[in-house]
């Protein structure tokens, strides 16, 4: 216990100093987030790989990104998607080679641009050779206590510790602890608080936690010293087993942190912790929100009976919105950065729940990308592509290949993607005749591609409206529509007005005491802002989302 204390405090002081050490690019940072398998096939064998990646720099940069996330490429098993890594020092061959990689790091680099990878820290493949050899009866080899290993399962577990212990019958003992499914055995970074009785659970402290945490350490440094500029961290507040209010993981990830930032200073870690609250505490640079329910009825897959707020319904309300964001804005604020995403590969796209014409999608987007924060476009979203329903499950994927379907580049057959047969793409697309493209969207001045493009070239040219403007609460919250609220910075003043619904809408706030507010963008001219001595009114058409600049 002493030496799990020593080593608490040694992770306190050493993150102490680098919670808030930020790469200067990330103020001005816009990211893209590409699913390597389904962005763009260069040799024609169905599958997106990173060749096609690198022939679509060009277009990614013309949406105003500066930043690229791809979604695993190290060797796999692809049992899901990916995420079941046999090799983190090697890029799978249905993406390429590792020299591809750094080469396509360069052409990024060459247009002043980022590329960050995916880093499944919590587990393995059961495939790979570190879980292999830690299956042997010799306990004494180098990657032995790189997972858990147990001879029987007690009778004390809970429903869901029971769900994670997987029967092997290896050598080495009869079960192994998973992260998700069973072919993801779990790295071994200890246990917060080890029961006695069950010798399995080492400590934080223990020596296979710790060269776990060094062969992290080495994974890092091996690709950044490459060219890589950072990691997404999948599951990020997973590691520590029995770790109920994250206090050894925090602890954890601030000993790392606090190496990163000393040795890569201009590199970014990324958390898929969905609290940054804990996560930017623990020295990330960057962590996503939830949106809930003003996106979608969805909770972790299931369907609730939640009112959706981005509807033209208008059944929606923002009384946990508002409570959720301003508690971790004001808990992160001038610490990290908040994200929140258009969408990600596990969740349906945000052209979904009804949302599928492009005046609801801008009206939706310009809420996203106005926000505090660093902005997450996730591929397709710009352009419109549909969450596609019933999709088939691929490669573990099950429901959520709906919204990793092929990039829809023009009106081909294959959409651009491929010139594999159809029957041979790695997810079949979206088969509406009618499907968005980039193509068709580049010459329409109007597009959703277009309008996302302009977005964020306001963002990026006005400090209020970028990733360090501050951000402030305008609606009385028990009127839901429209959602009203300002970003603000040195003499900068923006106040973005949102009515998803599909009625005209009124709101009256308290004076902002300005000289003139003009609508400067959105989807509707005929969103206006009178000024008043006590209260200020606004004025939004059906299906509208307006930008005023305030003086």
């Amino acid at each position: 216990m002493k030496s799990f204390l020593v080593l608490v405090i040694g992770f306190l002081i050493c993150g102490a100093v680098s919670a808030q050490n930020h790469p200067d690019w990330v103020k001005s940072a816009v990211f893209y987030q590409i699913y390597p398998s389904s962005f763009q096939d260069s040799n024609g064998d169905g599958i997106g790989d990173l060749k096609g990646i690198m022939s679509r720099l060009d277009y990614i940069q013309s949406i105003g990104i500066n930043t690229i996330w791809l979604n695993p490429v190290f060797k796999s098993a692809f049992k899901d998607g990916g995420y079941d890594v046999i090799d983190f020092y090697q890029v799978d061959q249905r993406f390429g080679t590792n020299t591809e990689l750094i080469q396509l790091a360069e052409e990024v680099h060459k247009r002043g641009m980022h590329i960050v990878l995916d880093l499944v820290a919590g587990h393995s493949s059961n495939e790979s050779p570190w879980f292999k050899q830690s299956m042997l009866a010799d306990k004494n080899l180098q990657y032995s206590d790189y997972y858990i290993w147990a001879p029987n399962k007690p009778n004390d577990l809970s429903e869901q510790e029971a769900s994670r212990w997987v029967e092997a019958n290896a050598p080495r003992a009869k079960y192994f602890i998973k992260n998700f499914y069973d072919i993801q055995p779990a790295l071994n970074y200890g246990y917060a608080n080890p029961n006695p009785n069950h010798p399995w659970e080492q400590s934080v402290d223990a020596p296979g936690p710790r060269a776990v945490r060094r062969e992290l350490q080495n994974i890092i440094t091996f690709w950044l010293e490459k060219g890589i500029d950072g990691f997404r961290v999948d599951l990020a507040a997973s590691l520590v087993k029995n770790d109920p209010d994250k206090k050894a993981t925090i602890a954890l990830w601030k000993e790392l942190n606090g190496w990163f930032d000393q040795k890569f200073p201009q590199g970014v870690l990324i958390a898929e912790w969905f609290n940054p609250k804990q996560s930017i505490e623990a020295g990330f640079d960057i962590d996503f929100l939830r949106p809930g329910k003003l996106t979608s009825a969805y909770e972790r897959g299931k369907k609730t009976d939640a009112k959706v707020y981005f509807t033209k319904a208008g059944e929606g309300d923002i009384v946990d919105w508002k409570q959720y964001f301003t508690d971790q804005y004001s808990n992160t604020i001038n610490k990290g950065y908040l994200s929140l995403p258009t969408g990600n590969h596990d969740s349906p796209r945000i052209a979904s729940e009804g949302r599928e014409d492009a005046a609801q999608l801008k009206v939706l987007l310009t809420f996203l990308l106005t926000q505090p924060g660093v902005p997450f476009i996730y591929y397709g979203d710009e352009i419109g592509m549909k969450y596609i329903q019933n999709s088939p499950d691929v490669e573990g994927s099950k429901n959520r290949s709906g919204t990793r379907t092929p990039m829809q580049w023009d009106g081909s057959e294959n959409a651009g993607f491929s010139t594999a047969q159809k029957a041979n793409l790695y997810i079949p697309l979206d088969p509406d005749a009618n499907r968005p493209n980039v193509a068709k969207q580049e010459s329409d001045p109007n597009s959703q591609l277009n309008y996302v493009r302009n977005l964020l070239k306001l963002r990026s040219t006005t400090e209020a409206l970028g990733n360090d403007g501050d951000w402030t609460f305008l609606s009385d919250e028990k009127q839901a529509y429209p959602m009203v609220y300002m970003r603000q910075k040195g003499n900068g003043k923006y106040v973005i007005a949102i009515n998803p619904t599909d009625k005209a809408v009124e709101a009256k706030i308290k004076t902002l005491q300005a000289n003139h507010v003009n609508n400067i963008y959105g989807t509707s001219k005929n969103g206006t802002y009178k000024i008043g001595k006590e209260l200020d009114t606004i004025k939004l058409p059906a299906v509208s989302a307006v930008i005023f600049k305030v003086e």
